[in-house]
């Protein structure tokens, strides 16, 4: 990859963050967290990250909404997001096909597998 890639992780677990960016911060990306959508969707627009890792279950504003308003935001249209949840893949895949989603995790998930994910998803 070229040049350090910023990640924007919003989501509600402490724990998964900590354990996000220690994990994506030993494949050198450059990781800002955020623990709800309101303050997401803040992060988004100030970092413009590469890449949103963006869970579905959260207070005062869920994933859903939190990702229809980051794509208001301008330059953030065609930024890389993939959804993390417990739900059925299917369902989200339905649900986002409309918001061009790169892709989804299910909780619980390998950190080798989420990794990889990140890492194609930065390619294209």
């Amino acid at each position: 990859m070229d040049g350090q890639k910023k990640i924007l992780i919003i989501d509600d677990e402490e724990d998964i963050q900590k354990l996000l960016k220690i994990r994506l911060g030993q494949e050198d990306f450059l990781v800002v967290t955020a623990d709800d959508g309101e303050k997401g969707v803040r992060a988004a627009e100030t970092e413009k990250p590469d890449l949103i890792l963006l869970d579905i279950m959260m207070p005062k504003m869920d994933g859903y909404t939190c990702l229809k308003e980051i794509r208001k935001i301008p330059g953030l249209k065609d930024t890389h997001i993939l959804m993390l949840s417990g739900k059925e893949e299917e369902k989200v895949r339905d649900l986002f096909a409309f918001q061009k989603i790169s892709g989804y995790i299910e909780k619980p998930f390998d950190l080798d597998t989420l990794v990889a994910k990140i890492k194609e998803a930065l390619k294209k």
